[in-house]
């Protein structure tokens, strides 16, 4: 049984309302108080920060159906690699994670072929297709943590209802893409100047804020968990934090791309800029990052989706949407947040590990002893230039290659095991 004292750290918790100097043991799977380590191995973290295990609640593994773009092998090493020890596996698969059968194969294949830990999300309808509500109690008797249609967005408000109130009677957290299908018809980009300038069909933020709207009305009429999914849109960070500020459980996510990048970066025309929700305006970006600062907005997720090199070289309308992240999500978004000033370090990490766990309903998260030895190091002074060309996932397709970052994930433990490092 391994055991490891890391040494000199400065320990953020933010569970457990830690932020000090100071030294975390691990005994094969567990924390455990350094004391008690009889022949440890030491590693010296002077510089460095400790944190708590990062989640990412957004995560496409592309595994079954489409595994040219991504697998769980390679998916869970870019996590690793970007310091996250739980990710998310949405169901958009092929076919889709809509039974528990499929839940099943996803996880023999990550207990197989993964190196951190997998956590299934179940679809909402059959399909994804929004027509027909899944079968919940299997797929929560399958070891689902969520459900979701992902990218596709339940346009029945009845069946949507009933879904929800499903979730209630099973514990289980809706995570929403919110997107009026009428309203967002036809669109590539966020509409407004540049998609005039372009002469591009553009995608409405209305579409997302109707969406939001409809789901804190349900949110409230049920009094059940529903979180949305990748907010883009000034209007919908209004929304949440009022109806948060009555109490109504809802809570948002923002991603690095929409804090970092706007729809002016489509004039140039490059496909690794489509994504959905599209880039919006800059006064949007910075509500976004307003929504993060004031705690609207609780948690960043990556929305990590592979599409390989052949998929996304075609013009820009045809192209699919989507940029893989795990591996630019810690040092973008504290460019972005941190070092602007705009937030702490301490409220970073709460955004990637205390904020998602809390969406999850994990009842014992942390750095405490007897915890799950799921830890992230990072070192907040590195600074270097994004190369996808060093990135373990399979796919390339990302906006931030030659973006000058900082901060680096160095270490990442899962149950125990050293599974990235770069020390």
């Amino acid at each position: 049984m391994s055991e490891y004292i890391f040494k000199n750290a400065r320990v953020i918790d933010p569970g457990n309302n830690i932020d000090s100097i100071g030294d975390i043991g691990v005994s094969g799977s567990v924390i455990e108080a350094p004391e008690k380590l009889k022949k440890p191995q030491i590693i010296d973290l002077k510089g460095k920060v400790i944190a708590p295990g990062f989640i990412d609640l957004h995560v496409h593994l592309r595994q079954p159906g489409n595994t040219q773009a991504e697998t769980i092998a390679t998916g869970t090493a870019a996590a690793a690699a970007g310091g996250f020890t739980s990710i998310v596996a949405m169901p958009n698969t092929t076919p889709a994670a809509d039974n528990a059968g499929a839940i099943e194969f996803l996880r023999q294949n990550a207990a197989a072929q993964g190196v951190v830990h997998v956590l299934p999300c179940g679809n909402m309808t059959k399909e994804g297709k929004g027509q027909e509500m899944s079968g919940i109690g299997s797929l929560k008797s399958a070891g689902v943590v969520a459900l979701s249609d992902d990218g596709r967005c339940i346009q029945d408000h009845a069946l949507m209802r009933h879904v929800v109130e499903y979730a209630k009677s099973f514990e289980l957290p809706i995570l929403d893409h919110c997107e009026d299908n009428q309203l967002a018809a036809g669109g590539v980009m966020h509409e407004g100047k540049w998609s005039v300038l372009l002469g591009m069909r553009g995608i409405s933020g209305a579409s997302e804020e109707l969406m939001i709207a409809r789901n804190i009305i349900l949110a409230r009429q049920i009094d059940w968990q529903i979180h949305m999914q990748h907010v883009s849109v000034k209007e919908s960070v209004k929304l949440l934090r009022a109806a948060r500020a009555e109490g109504i459980k809802v809570t948002g996510e923002a991603t690095p791309h929409h804090i970092s990048l706007t729809d002016e970066y489509i004039k140039r025309y490059d496909t690794n800029y489509k994504m959905n929700p599209p880039l919006r305006s800059e006064s949007d970006r910075l509500a976004v990052i307003e929504g993060i600062a004031d705690g609207t907005l609780t948690a960043i997720a990556t929305d990590h989706a592979p599409h390989t090199r052949t998929a996304k070289e075609v013009e820009f309308d045809s192209a699919p949407c989507g940029i893989i992240g795990l591996e630019t999500a810690v040092p973008v978004s504290y460019t972005i947040l941190v070092k602007t000033g705009v937030i702490t370090l301490p409220h970073l990490i709460r955004l990637f590990t205390t904020g998602p766990a809390e969406i999850l309903r994990f009842k014992h998260y942390g750095l405490s002893v007897g915890s799950t030895a799921d830890i992230t190091v990072i070192d907040p002074d590195a600074c270097y230039t994004v190369d996808k060309n060093t990135f373990r996932s399979k796919s390339r397709n990302t906006p931030f290659h030659g973006m000058e970052v900082q901060c680096r994930p160095v270490l990442t433990m899962v149950a125990g095991k050293i599974v990235h490092q770069e020390l």
